[in-house]
């Protein structure tokens, strides 16, 4: 059994829980644990598989198109009937893009599955303006409370 280590409730705002691991497939893993168990803890049990597809999804594309030797892991709440799910990398460069992959293509279907199951998802550039160091990607789930 594998065991999440530095998992950090926020201390003020929104209830929310974030998690920084390596930048390696294993991550993935250890992302869905964690939205099962913050959805659990705010007895949103139903809507938790989806939030681990989505979130899982979300490190998936972080771990294969950006750089660096982590990634931060978000599960919050800003709303009593939202979630939200995101992931920090260090690669502002290189956004994430919606594609159609071909029948006989093994990969690229991750966005369109957080664009199946997401009320709405997009990214935010992190650090100034003319030169970001990373960006959030982030996926909002409408829940019933």
């Amino acid at each position: 059994m594998t065991v999440m280590t530095a998992v950090r409730p926020h201390s003020s705002g929104h209830p929310g829980y974030n998690l920084t691991k390596p930048r390696e497939a294993q991550t993935a893993e250890d992302a869905r644990r964690l939205a099962r168990v913050a959805l659990a803890a705010w007895g949103l049990e139903a809507e938790a598989e989806t939030a681990a597809l989505v979130l899982s999804e979300l490190v998936a594309n972080a771990v294969r198109h950006a750089w660096g030797p982590s990634v931060r892991v978000l599960v919050e709440r800003p709303a009593p009937d939202r979630i939200r799910l995101a992931v920090v990398d260090r690669a502002p460069r290189r956004l994430p893009e919606l594609r159609t992959p071909g029948p006989d293509d093994t990969s690229g279907r991750g966005l369109l599955l957080v664009e199946e199951f997401a009320d709405r998802w997009g990214y935010d550039l992190l650090g100034s303006g003319t030169s970001p160091w990373g960006k959030r990607t982030w996926a909002e789930l409408k829940v019933s409370w």
